[in-house]
């Protein structure tokens, strides 16, 4: 078995990503590992030419990660104990490619992630963040259903 130093959660601070923080926790600790979670704002870029909002994109970006940062820090004191070592960042830009980018370049050696179920047209619309992850990660993915 690999030796699991680093630790990463995707969250986005849903009861279900409360649960899969949860997990990962209790792994990081059987493990010794370090626990980092990060949430991604989804960047707006692609969407650009589809409509023209009312606030610059740029600006819209920066405060969802302003509101975003604020979120984290008490999504992480609502959901692990208060002695719990933990990292957060708060990211921007596609949410897979961010995720696997962030792990590549910090040297996770573990990502570990919910599913959120999508079938049909939803999965179509919204696509699986899991799967592209599972798919384009360099270590490790461990997802679990939080349904379960």
């Amino acid at each position: 078995m690999s030796e699991f130093k680093k630790i990463l959660v995707p969250v986005d601070f849903s009861d279900n990503s409360r649960k899969i923080l949860s997990s990962a926790a209790d792994l990081a600790q059987v493990f010794g590992a370090e626990l980092s979670v990060v949430f991604v704002v989804q960047s707006f870029d692609d969407y650009s030419g589809f409509f023209v909002p009312h606030v610059p994109i740029a600006q819209f970006e920066e405060e969802m990660v302003r509101s975003a940062e604020d979120k984290m820090s008490s999504f992480i004191k609502e959901s692990l104990p208060a002695d719990t070592a933990v990292q957060t960042r708060v990211l921007a830009g596609d949410v897979a490619e961010t995720i696997v980018e962030h792990a590549a370049r910090t040297g996770i050696d573990l990502i570990v992630m919910g599913t959120h179920g999508y079938k049909g047209l939803e999965r179509v619309l919204f696509g699986s963040v899991a799967e592209k992850v599972i798919k384009t990660a360099r270590c490790p993915v461990l997802s679990i259903n939080p349904y379960r």
